[in-house]
Formats: C-alpha cells, sequence, structure tokens
C-alpha cells in the first residue's frame, strides 16, 4: 500500500499590533524584556515567511489566489471593558475602583465627572436643601401642629450609632438573607428570611440558641410580620406565591393563600408575592403580587376576603407596603412602576390612589415616618433616597433627594433605607452601600447612617471582616441594636463601649456554621456565597470555631 502523503499546506500570517503608549511609559526593565520578545518574533515571523513562501511555490499551479488566507490580526492594545475604546481602563484598581470617563458618573448618573471626584461622594449633603422651619398656615397644618406635633421632640436628641460587631453568626443560611425582624416583646430575638424561603431565628443574647426552619417556602422569602394578638406567630410573603403563617417555637406552618394552585405553569402565569403589611385594627394582612395586585386576608377566618384589585402598572411587581403608624388605613405602595402611591383603605378601587409620587427609575421601598407619619421616606434604584416632609403639603416633588450608592441588584437583596423606630425626631435612617470604599487596602461596603433633614452622613460603620455587601439592615426598635444580613451571614452592632480598659474580643459570640466551621483551621474565612456578588477580596481574621448538634427534619440548628 502506498504510504499517505500529507498535503501542503499555506499557514495564514500573523501580524501582531502593540500599544505604543503603554510600551513608551513602561519602565527600563519592562523596554528590555519587550525587546527580547520583539526580536524573537521578527525570528519567528521570518522562519514562518520562508516557510509560507516555499510552499506557496509549491501550490502555485493548484491553489488560486482565491483560496489564500488573509493574515490574523492580533492586537495587544489595552481596551477599556465599558465603553472598549482605548487610552483608559475601568475596573478595580487594587481596593479601589475606577470607573470610566467616558460614561456618566456611576454614583450621581451625572456626565462630565467620575465617581472618584463626584462631589456626592465627597459630601452627602451636596446639592441638599436642609428642612425649613415652617410655621402653620393652612387649616390642616394647623391640625398637626396641634395634635401630631407634641409626639415629636422640639430639641433634636443626639443619635446612638452601633458601630461595633457584638455577635455574629457565619453563613446562618444556606443562601443569601433576603428580611430581617426584630421581636416585638422579646428583646433579644430575631428573625430572618432568605432566598432559599427558610426561616430562622435567633436568639442573640445567648448567640448559641438559633434555630432554622427549612419547610416554611419554596423559594425567596420577601417579607415577613408578626401577628399583634399573638406575637409567637410570623406571617411570610414568598416568591413561590403564598402567604404563611408560622408557629416560631415549633416551626409549624400553614398557608393562608396559595397563587399557584396549579404549580408551574410558565412565567406568564406564576405569581410572586413581594409587599406584605399589617393593619393592626381591623385585624387584616394585605399582600401584594409581582402582576402590580393587592390581596386582602382576614387573620381571624384566615381567608381572603374581597376580590384582587390593581394597585400599580398592570404587570409590574408591587415591591412594598406600608400602612400609616396612626392611621392604619392610609397605605403607601411602591413598584416597578416608577411611582409610589398613598391609598385610602376605605375606598380602595383601582385608579384611586391619593396621590402617586414618581421616580425615575424603580422603588424599592416606601415608608411613613415611625411615630407622626407624616414623612415619606423612598429608596430608588436611580441612586437617590427621597424625603416628603409632610403629607399635608405640596407632594408633586420631594422635599428632599440624596444621592447614595445602592443601585446594583443582580444577585443581590435589593436596598432598602430605613427608618430609626427610636428616633423621635424622624430623621435618622440606615442604608447598606454598594460601592465600596479602600480603607487600608481592603474594599469594604460601609453601613451608612444619614441625617435626612440636611442629608449629612452621620456615620459610615464598618468592620475589616465583612467584606461581603450589607444591603439588609434593620434597627432595634427599644434598643440601640443594628441587625444586618450580609451574604449569609448576620451580625449584630452595638455601640462602641468608651471606656479606657476596653474588654477584649470575645470571640465565643462569633459563629461559624457548616463549611465555614470546617474551613477555618488553616484557611481564611470566606463569607460571600455563590449567589452574592464581591466585588472586593482581601484576608479576613479567622473567627473561633463553636460546637453546634444538627437537628433532623425540616427543622435545623447549625
Amino acid at each position: 500500500m502506498a504510504p499517505h502523503t500529507r498535503g501542503s499546506r499555506s499557514f495564514p500570517k500573523v501580524l501582531i499590533e502593540r500599544d505604543s503608549d503603554t510600551e513608551e511609559s513602561s519602565s527600563e526593565d519592562d523596554g528590555d524584556g519587550a525587546e527580547v520578545q520583539n526580536a524573537a518574533v521578527e525570528e519567528s515571523e521570518e522562519e514562518e515567511e520562508d516557510v509560507v513562501e516555499e510552499e506557496e511555490e509549491k501550490d502555485e499551479p493548484s491553489t488560486s489566489t482565491k483560496n489564500r488566507r488573509k493574515p490574523i490580526t492580533i492586537s495587544l492594545k489595552k481596551l477599556c471593558k465599558v465603553c472598549k475604546k482605548p487610552g483608559h481602563e475601568a475596573g478595580f484598581r487594587g481596593a479601589t475602583y475606577i470607573d470610566c470617563p467616558m460614561k456618566p458618573c456611576f454614583l450621581c448618573k451625572m456626565p462630565g465627572h467620575t465617581t472618584m471626584n463626584c462631589p456626592h461622594r465627597v459630601a452627602t449633603e451636596y446639592g441638599v436643601s436642609p428642612a425649613p422651619l415652617k410655621s402653620a398656615h393652612s387649616s390642616v397644618d394647623y391640625v398637626f401642629e396641634r395634635q401630631l406635633r407634641p409626639r415629636v421632640s422640639a430639641i433634636k436628641p443626639a443619635f446612638v450609632i452601633p458601630n461595633e460587631v457584638n455577635c455574629a453568626v457565619i453563613r446562618y443560611h444556606s443562601r443569601r438573607v433576603t428580611c430581617l425582624e426584630f421581636h416585638p416583646t422579646s428583646n433579644n430575638i430575631l428573625i430572618s428570611g432568605d432566598k432559599k424561603g427558610q426561616l430562622g431565628v435567633w436568639d442573640y443574647v445567648k448567640v448559641h440558641e438559633r434555630t432554622v426552619y427549612s419547610n416554611i417556602h419554596g423559594c425567596i422569602l420577601n417579607n415577613m410580620k408578626f401577628n399583634p394578638m399573638n406575637d409567637g406567630t410570623v406571617y411570610g410573603a414568598s416568591s413561590d406565591g403564598t402567604v404563611s403563617t408560622t408557629d416560631l417555637e415549633t416551626g409549624i406552618s400553614s398557608t393562608l393563600l396559595n397563587l399557584n394552585p396549579d404549580g408551574w405553569q410558565g412565567p406568564s402565569t406564576w405569581r410572586m408575592l413581594y409587599g406584605l403589611e399589617m393593619n393592626s385594627e381591623k385585624r387584616t394582612l394585605i399582600a401584594a403580587d409581582n402582576f402590580g395586585l393587592l390581596y386582602t386576608l382576614d387573620t381571624r377566618s384566615n381567608n381572603v376576603t374581597g376580590k384582587p384589585i390593581l394597585v400599580h402598572k398592570k404587570g409590574s411587581k408591587v415591591t412594598g407596603l406600608h400602612c400609616h403608624p396612626l392611621q392604619p388605613d392610609l397605605l403607601l405602595s411602591c413598584g416597578n412602576d416608577h411611582f409610589a402611591r398613598i391609598w385610602d383603605m376605605r375606598m380602595l378601587e383601582a385608579g384611586s390612589s391619593i396621590y402617586n409620587l414618581a421616580h425615575k427609575r424603580v422603588v424599592n421601598s416606601a415608608y411613613f415616618s415611625p411615630h407622626s407619619g407624616s414623612k415619606i421616606l423612598t429608596t430608588s434604584q436611580d441612586n437617590r433616597i427621597r424625603i416628603w416632609d409632610s403629607i399635608f403639603g405640596n407632594m408633586d416633588s420631594p422635599s428632599r433627594e440624596i444621592v447614595h450608592s445602592h443601585d446594583f441588584n443582580r444577585h443581590l437583596t435589593p436596598f432598602k433605607a430605613e427608618w430609626d423606630p427610636k428616633d423621635i425626631s424622624e430623621s435618622l435612617v440606615v442604608v447598606g452601600r454598594y460601592i465600596s470604599e479602600n480603607y487600608n487596602g481592603v474594599a469594604l461596603h460601609p453601613i451608612d447612617f444619614i441625617d435626612i433633614s440636611t442629608g449629612q452622613l452621620v456615620a459610615e460603620v464598618m468592620d475589616p471582616n465583612i467584606t461581603t455587601i450589607s444591603p439588609v439592615n434593620k434597627l432595634h426598635p427599644r434598643d440601640d441594636v443594628l441587625a444586618s444580613g450580609s451574604s449569609r451571614s448576620i451580625f449584630i452592632w452595638r455601640p462602641e463601649e468608651k471606656l479606657e480598659l476596653k474588654r477584649e474580643r470575645d470571640e465565643s459570640r462569633l459563629i461559624l456554621c457548616g463549611k465555614a466551621e470546617k474551613e477555618r483551621k488553616g484557611k481564611k474565612s470566606e463569607y460571600d456565597s455563590s449567589d452574592d456578588f464581591d466585588d472586593g477580596a482581601s484576608k479576613k481574621k479567622p473567627f473561633s470555631k463553636s460546637k453546634s448538634k444538627s437537628n433532623g427534619g425540616s427543622k435545623r440548628k447549625c
């Protein structure tokens, strides 16, 4: 058999383009290395050209010019990952993020500058008009001053900021934390929900007493409310389309509302519940879904009352609900249709909203002020926190807009600015920050305390061990305690001790769960999860291991 001979092939010529600007700015050592590399490339190109010429001479009769391959060009020029143009780069440089100069500022969304030199980053109160001292002019203002104003202190008290981690449970949940609530009567009980639909109960004073119920919902637990008639029961709204009631002692739950009784029939029919609120006077539970509809449930009979009412644009998600603290018939809703709306529950029907508060992007949350209910606080995806000083005044435009970084929503629970329920002046709010800051070479995401009457940043709290983002934050209604959910972990903050002899950090109050406990020996602790975005990497101080027990069934302990 005659030997098989391989036909001759013509190899394409490779052309390499280099970024001359970067080469000129490089050091001498880099230049010497580049010369050696260029010489090697030239020699290889000469040899390749000789081979190509010889092969072309052999293939001249059989190869036409049409079949000749074009040379391949490889560019080594550095391009911006955002705008794909040369001359600059965008991304992390160490622990500092550099954004693209060809795009608007990532923080305030305005052109002409970058995030690094944005005036709103230097001072949060930039461009904010402080709240004026108004006197009563109309009859409504007069009634407010006589009946509601005495509840608000005339002298603004000093803010107490929880700025030190007191205890924590690392990787407490199996997925990222989505909501937090303090127990209404037991000061040391915190309940939490996660992306998997699990419900956690933690006594953060005893630290080691914690339980996770894993059979409550099938997916994201978006909101929770306590039963005002029975503080041992909590209601939950989930993306599986159900409203549940759960006994915190036994973990036994029952379904009050199921919007998907036939199961999954496709994304066009699947309903998810996000907003949840309790009207304590009428003992009704209010829930809203991703189609803009509002549902009312009677907690005494555990049945749905009336028909669903369209409160936001058809097909848009209702992200939040909140009842007025003094007049529960006033309902505040917000959604993906870029509006926050005020409703009268006594005359609730489609299109009957009292006020429509317009925003430029999705509204993550909207709340009445906790004591008088005269103010409104909203958080929007356009990096703005908006405040209306009086619901009796002009509601066409907000009294104040504060620029704050919170517009990232992928793989994260939406950021929500929340009132401090202990602040009788109704001016302090807490919100997590998305843009990281360089603290001693570590990219950290602080939790911000903002005075909404002036726009000033009162405090930014952080811990070098927490490099993940903390979008879920809740202030205690009675104690000076802040609970924050960062990835799958929960942290309890208290005010820093001012004693001369400050006690050493109690490592027994920092608990590792699951995989984090196994990685503790000889490895750095990582708090981020696979479904959470973490744009900063650093060495973390290891926490001490604690003994824990596991319980079978749907109830588990870390």
